[in-house]
Parts: structure tokens; sequence; C-alpha cells
């Protein structure tokens, strides 16, 4: 008898295991998915910041101080302006990866979204661990990219350290309207394709990473005022050099990119939810 009880108890007991740690569960799953394509995710990692740093912070960057001389751009070294860029950018490279074909795979190609919530695993659960799982992910990118942009000598306080903070905010702030889209999507009909090409490769560009906002007409700063890209590299900069900006845009640059990110969690949840429990 004393068997039998326990036998029936054993699967109340996994489910409520399952309910409770659900969040990690995903996210554990996520992580050992990357062993598919694990030295690709290494080499990217490295060789990513040494081939920009080299292309931008080195070659251009000789070329801007021939011509204009130390402080070329914004009162540092264009290498320094540029670093913290750079780094952001890494972030929101990793969230357009992970949230958008990962996704669709994750509802279509290989429905495993559906196998997590047939089990005892609730839809938020779900994109609470898929989200974990890429901030994780781009911590550990930025990280990287961190020490090898410090090595070069672009960061010129100690502070610099928190950019990679700001730097994986920027990125979930940009990632998770991205994933809401994403799960919105039955069809992949080059959606994705169109969101690299008139979103991601505009916001890269006018967002003040390559030269300083001001410096475009006025009919396109809204570009980088939208742009999560702008918000956490103008934040980034004060950390790693000191840029002067008033307290207030620091705050805006905060509570904007929290939002975007609060806003899009919150509708990924919403829409997945919807679609697993049809």
């Amino acid at each position: 008898m004393s068997a039998t009880v326990t036998q029936r108890a054993e699967p109340a007991v996994a489910r409520a295991t399952a309910q409770r740690f659900g969040t990690w569960y995903v996210t554990e799953h996520n992580l050992r998915r990357l062993k598919n394509y694990g030295w690709t995710v290494v080499a990217t990692a490295f060789g990513t910041p040494l081939l920009y740093l080299f292309a931008f912070g080195v070659g251009l960057a000789t070329l801007i101080t021939q011509n204009r001389g130390e402080g070329a751009v914004a009162g540092v070294d264009y290498l320094v302006f540029v670093a913290p860029a750079l780094l952001c950018t890494a972030a929101v490279t990793v969230a357009s990866e992970e949230f958008t074909y990962t996704i669709m795979m994750g509802f279509k190609w290989n429905p495993i979204f559906f196998a997590m919530n047939a089990a005892p695993l609730q839809p938020f659960q779900i994109v609470n661990g898929v989200i974990l799982f890429v901030a994780i992910r781009m911590t550990v990118t930025c990280g990287i990219y961190f020490a090898i942009v410090a090595a070069f000598g672009a960061v010129q306080s100690p502070a610099g350290v928190l950019g990679v903070a700001i730097a994986v905010l920027g990125g979930l702030a940009f990632g998770t309207p991205l994933m809401a889209y994403s799960a919105s999507l039955t069809e992949d009909r080059g959606q994705f394709a169109m969101v690299m090409r008139f979103i991601v490769v505009p916001m890269t560009l006018f967002s003040g990473t390559m030269f300083p906002l001001t410096q475009l007409p006025v009919g396109l700063q809204w570009i980088g005022w939208i742009s999560p890209l702008w918000h956490s590299t103008e934040l980034a900069r004060v950390t790693s050099y000191g840029m002067t900006e008033p307290t207030w845009l620091s705050v805006v640059h905060v509570v904007y990119l929290v939002a975007l990110a609060a806003v899009g969690w919150v509708l990924a949840a919403r829409i997945t939810a919807r679609r697993l429990n049809k």
C-alpha cells in the first residue's frame, strides 16, 4: 500500500517541481542546445570584436586621427568613442539571432514549445526561460567583448565594466519586442530578412554608433532617438570614458530601455500563451 501511494505521489511531486523551477528548466534546455553550435558561438564571440576593433578602432581610427588629431571625436580618440557602441551592438546582434528564427523554430519547425506546454510548464515560464537564456548569452558575449575592448586600451574608467550590463539591457529592450513579433508569426515569408534589412541595419548605422548622432540631419536624428541602441550606447559612453550629458537624459535612457524590455516581455508572454493554449 505504501509503495502504491509513493508511486502515485511521484508524478505530483515531479509536476510541482516542474511548475516551481520551469523557467530554469527551459533555460537549461537552451544552454544545452548551444552544444550543437558551440564552437561557432565561441569563434564569433572572440572573432567579431577583434575584427570590428581592427576595422573601426584601428583602421578607421588611424585615418581620423591623422586628419583631425587626438581627441577628434567628441573630445576622445575614435577608438574610445566607438568601443561602447560596438559592445552594445554585440548584444543587439545576439538578440536578433535568438529572438527570430529560434522562436519560430520552437513553434513551427521543431515545435518544442508545444511539448513544453504539454508538460507541467506554463507559457510564461517558457518565455522567461528563453529570455533568461538570451540574457546569459548576451552577458557572456559582451563580457568577452569588453575584455578585448579593454585590452585595446579603449576603456578609460573603472565604471566602464557597467557597459556590459547596459549592453544587455539594450539587447533586451530590442529583443523582447522582437520576440513578441516572432511569436505571432505562423509562416516564414521573409519577415526576418526584412527586419534585419530595414530595422537592424539602419538602427546600427543611424544610432550614433560610428559617429555622433548630432552629425546627422535633424530629419534623420529621430531614428536614433527611438532606437534602443542609441540609448544604450550613450549610457555606455558615460560609464566608459565619462561622456558628459545631463543627468535627466541618463535617466531617460534607463527608463526607456527598461520600459521597452518590460512591454516586449509582457507581450511575448501573452502572445505565447494565446498561441500555445488554442
